[in-house]
């Protein structure tokens, strides 16, 4: 599909504004959470440690506070993940990417996938988005992993943590058909530049998962409209 037939794209209000590596101090976090009010992004993720910056940072402006609960790997037990859940938006989160246990996936647990992300969504009764890490998947695993978390709660499907691959427009049109709207698709890892933004929009994305939010803006306010 070509760019040139969405002229009218706006990149900010699709956009996590993610500060997630292991580096990050509390004077990102203030220009991250400064960049997200500015620009009207839809949200700033950040580590749980520095939830409670953010939500003060943001409060009464429009950046919803988003955070990760077991990153990257999603392998801690259930009462950890549930536990770090409810401290997260005690601390100010309204957004909670999950990342789902992915050996249990494979292992045939499916039960148990699905309890963990219903108990966090019934327990917080904030917003719920699983991370898959699709690269890691299976075709038929991406669709079992995609029933399973809708049925369970989950507000938004993301494609991955970025660790090990980053969105494909191919995961993003997968998850568009399995879904059918009736869940959000965050595309996630590896977006660097505006016209990748948008071609995972046009797919079926309905958040951007990315730390060059005001770059990919810029470069969304100078770009050619052109054909992919």
């Amino acid at each position: 599909m070509a760019i040139a037939s969405h002229p009218d794209i706006d990149l900010a209000p699709f956009i996590d504004h993610a500060l997630l590596v292991p580096t990050a101090t509390p004077e990102q976090v203030e220009r991250w959470c400064e960049e997200a009010d500015r620009f009207n992004f839809a949200a700033v993720c950040v580590h749980p440690t520095y939830v409670r910056l953010a939500a003060n940072l943001l409060h009464n402006k429009s950046p919803r506070v988003c955070t990760v609960i077991s990153f990257p790997y999603g392998a801690t037990t259930s009462a950890v993940k549930l536990y770090e859940a409810g401290e997260a938006v005690e601390n100010g989160a309204t957004e909670l990417d999950v990342v789902i246990n992915i050996g249990w996936l494979k292992a045939g647990k499916t039960n148990e996938v699905h309890r963990e992300i219903a108990e966090i969504r019934e327990a917080t009764g904030q917003t719920i988005k699983a991370i898959l890490e699709m690269a890691l998947l299976t075709p038929d695993e991406k669709k079992l992993a995609a029933e399973l978390c809708m049925d369970a709660g989950a507000a938004f499907l993301k494609t991955s943590t970025g660790l090990y691959s980053g969105a494909t427009v191919a995961d993003v049109r997968l998850l568009k058909e399995l879904t059918q709207d009736r869940v959000g698709i965050k595309a996630s890892g590896g977006i660097r530049t505006a016209e990748q933004a948008l071609e995972l929009i046009i797919a079926g994305a309905t958040r951007i998962g990315t730390s060059r939010g005001p770059e990919l803006v810029r470069q969304r306010e100078t770009m050619e409209v052109k054909e992919v």
